[in-house]
């Protein structure tokens, strides 16, 4: 038996974009989420199915989506997150501006532009059931 090939993270030049911050990165859901002082900022997607949906994806807020779009002109909802707006948004690998619209969103997580990053919810805890002694 051979080990099991890891699959490359894609859109990995965001990496040299986001220096001199190094982002933890955490596979989820056949992604990559980066998250940086405890916040999860962007998601690399790039998957078979949906390919609409592949880019890369900017944890942000409803309320900032307006000022995003100004600067991203090809960001949009995700489309497979359902219907109307999220906070998560998508440059989609499609978009002709792809590459030098993720370069300026990495710019402006360097420099913790606030419209960038959410914290990631709590996994709430059960509690112990059991006899105590």
């Amino acid at each position: 038996m051979s080990p099991q090939k890891k699959k490359p993270i894609p859109f990995s030049f965001v990496f040299d974009y986001l220096h001199p911050k190094e982002p933890v990165v955490k596979p989820m859901f056949g992604c990559y989420a980066l998250y940086l002082d405890g916040k999860i900022v962007l998601i690399l997607r790039k998957k078979k199915d949906h390919r609409a949906d592949n880019g890369i994806w900017i944890a942000t807020d409803r309320a900032y989506h307006e000022s995003l779009r100004k600067e991203f002109p090809s960001m949009r909802s995700i489309k497979l997150l359902g219907r109307g707006p999220t906070n998560w948004q998508v440059i989609p690998e499609s978009a002709e501006d792809f590459e030098a619209s993720v370069i300026r969103a990495c710019g402006l997580v360097v420099k913790g532009d606030p419209r960038i990053g959410r914290i990631p919810r709590s996994k709430s805890k059960k509690p112990k059931t059991g006899v105590h002694a």
